[in-house]
């Protein structure tokens, strides 16, 4: 079959016809075998498919062998973070970015958070998917892993937070994921938080 979905730099298309569970299944064991992966970061965002989407990124993962560490609802910069602080393989987030509600995708990146573009495989693994010739061995697991507070250490690293003046701010991430790490980063802050639109709603 002919997937349309990839990108020069990720994976997005419309639902269910060009983007959907089977091929999320075959892009995830298609990007195992490519990278010879023993472990990958796998992370969604809040879109209405973003569950059903990363279950079988992860199935397909998982049937090449992959040991799979699951950070579940999270913004994209948290898988690129995780999969260099957890020496992984490579890592995988659900997300369409700024595309349509009618919309997902995917975003993958190799060892130390190395973007995977089209000039560096992305091709290969659409060829892998599209003739879904699987690898298949014993199966790896999937484990959940909660890497915020690293990644918030991680932040906080950027700044000296000493010399901060206490600021009132008006915070809108617009109901996506990066309210996550608001919420997070909030008690490090001299900062009064004004918090609008803040829960991740898909």
């Amino acid at each position: 079959m002919e997937i349309t979905c990839f990108k020069a730099y990720d994976i997005r298309g419309q639902i269910p016809n060009e983007l959907n569970a089977d091929i999320c299944d075959r892009i995830g064991n298609a990007t195992g075998a490519f990278l010879d992966a023993k472990t990958v970061v796998v992370g969604r965002d809040m879109r209405l498919t973003s569950d059903e989407f990363a279950d079988s990124v992860i199935q397909g993962l998982m049937e090449a062998g992959v040991e799979v560490l699951d950070i579940g609802l999270c913004g994209t910069e948290m898988v690129y973070f995780a999969t260099s602080h957890l020496g992984a393989d490579g890592g995988i987030m659900v997300t369409a970015s700024h595309n349509p509600a009618d919309y997902n995708g995917l975003k993958l990146v190799r060892e130390e958070a190395r973007p995977i573009s089209a000039d560096t495989g992305l091709g290969d693994i659409r060829k892998r998917a599209e003739s879904d010739v699987r690898t298949v061995t014993d199966g790896g697991d999937r484990t959940p892993v909660n890497s915020l507070a690293e990644y918030i250490d991680h932040l906080l690293d950027y700044v000296d937070v000493a010399v901060l003046k206490p600021l009132k701010l008006v915070i809108n991430p617009g109901n996506g994921c990066a309210g996550i790490a608001t919420d997070a980063i909030e008690p490090h802050l001299p900062f009064n938080f004004i918090k609008v639109h803040i829960e991740p709603d898909g």
